[in-house]
């Protein structure tokens, strides 16, 4: 039977879309098994590692200064914002008693410096009676012993040698009196000036309550903080009561920035590093600074507390302070002024530098098990491991590398990281391109796995 030319023309046809149809069926699953991906292209750039920490403005040296007397503020000298130079009066209280008392111990000191001079004129006259004894003394014991001479020889009578004698011991009674009155004169001496040293110290023990209602700058720098008034009534107490606290005085000259650093990062901080340092009252207008200061003991960020101060461990965040001094602070800075310091840690000029988004972690069982697949190799499925992280050795990092349309992992080793990239040591050379997104397609890539770039702008059907 001879087929008509029309149904020749018609089966073409058939066939022709059968062919059509299973070609674009085999088209469509190998595109279904094709992932789109965002690209990059590995260079060579400036890269700099910086740590973000945020604080507030502090002068290097201030000073709070409390109530040292009770009593009420009668005269403030100085207003918030004077600068004042060391010694200046700045703030007095109520001193009647106080005052009383120092007039009152002034004059018990002059009375016992009066006692004490007296006590020594009176020890100088006793001690000239008994100079004047001994000369008398002397002179009668001549006369008595030329007496008994006399007598001895039967030259005077006896009248005359107990005349003598009596007289003799009438002198060496008197040089025994007046040795007496030395002692005394010596012992008055000693106690009017021992009432001397006890006024004395009385009057530095009122004094200095006297001076306590007297408060002085004792640095120069700037009233930062002045929350009393005139009238006010102030205690003694802790630096944290209200009630004593005065007014404080900051040296501005040295102005840092104290800010609390992750504890992650201040293992690469260093004595030194520069620093920029961000003021929210002085918008667009960095300023620089170096690290002084890193603190040693770790701060609990939810409580503030020094972790020394607490009794057990605690798995809460930490912080570490660190003190930046500024190089060139303007002169209306203030302290407690909100503050962001970018500390540089670390500078590569002529890194190679990838996005850190494209760094990823597989397992190297993963990776050979796909590389056997390619080969045409049976490869048993292994079991899952539940560990995971660093601990884990059968895990890697590294970028997935566009090669022909098929993306390879490939290990790759670290170094400092910047903002948005991170430096790569070994693994990967200038103008490879790599796979850096999305975050859920690098989530899944598999080694080996069939990719399409993306173009901008490009959206998924």
């Amino acid at each position: 039977m001879v087929l008509k030319r029309s149904h020749k023309i018609a089966i073409g046809v058939v066939a022709g879309l059968v062919v059509i149809g299973g070609a674009s069926v085999v088209y469509q699953k190998r595109q279904a098994n094709v992932k789109s991906v965002q690209a990059g292209t590995v260079a060579r750039k400036e890269l700099i590692s910086i740590v973000t920490a945020s604080g507030e403005i502090r002068p290097r040296k201030y000073v709070n200064i409390n109530a040292q007397a009770i009593g009420k503020i009668v005269e403030i000298h100085v207003k918030e914002g004077d600068r004042v130079k060391k010694g200046q009066l700045l703030l007095r209280q109520e001193a009647t008693q106080p005052s009383a008392n120092l007039e009152g111990t002034k004059a018990l000191v002059q009375a016992s410096d009066a006692t004490v001079k007296a006590s020594e004129a009176a020890q100088k006259t006793a001690r000239a009676e008994l100079e004047r004894s001994n000369v008398d003394y002397q002179r009668v014991l001549l006369d008595y012993e030329r007496a008994q001479g006399l007598h001895a020889e039967q030259l005077i009578s006896q009248q005359q040698f107990e005349a003598s004698k009596a007289a003799f011991d009438s002198a060496r009674a008197t040089v025994a009196l007046a040795e007496a009155r030395v002692g005394q004169a010596a012992a008055d001496l000693n106690r009017s000036r021992s009432n001397l040293l006890q006024s004395q110290a009385s009057l530095r023990r009122v004094a200095d309550e006297f001076d306590k209602t007297v408060y002085l700058s004792p640095i120069d720098g700037v009233v930062t903080n002045l929350p009393v008034e005139v009238g006010e009534h102030m205690v003694t107490g802790f630096q944290s009561s209200p009630s004593s606290f005065l007014m404080t005085v900051a040296d501005m000259s040295e102005v840092t920035a104290e800010v609390k650093v992750d504890e992650t990062d201040i293992v690469r901080l260093q004595m030194g590093q520069l620093v920029e340092v961000s003021i929210d009252a002085f918008p667009n207008q960095p300023f620089k600074g170096s690290i002084t200061e890193i603190g040693t003991t770790a701060i609990v960020r939810s409580t503030g507390q020094s972790t020394a101060q607490l009794q057990t461990g605690t798995q809460e965040a930490k912080d570490f302070k660190v003190v930046v001094t500024l190089d060139d602070p303007p002169a209306t800075i203030r302290p407690g002024l909100s503050t962001t310091a970018r500390i540089t840690t670390a500078t590569r000029d002529d890194a190679i530098a990838i996005p850190i988004q494209a760094l990823t972690i597989r397992r190297k069982s993963d990776i050979e098990a796909a590389e056997s697949r390619e080969r045409g190799e049976e490869v048993a499925e292994a079991a899952s491991l539940t560990a995971s992280g660093p601990g884990n050795k059968d895990e890697v990092q590294g970028v997935f590398v566009i090669e022909d349309g098929v993306a390879r992992f490939r290990e790759v080793e670290t170094g400092i990281t910047g903002v948005t990239e991170i430096e790569v040591l070994s693994g990967l050379e200038p103008g490879e391109q790599i796979v850096t997104g999305s975050y859920s397609i690098l989530r899944e890539l598999k080694h080996l796995a069939n990719v399409k770039i993306e173009k901008p702008g490009e959206k998924k059907k």
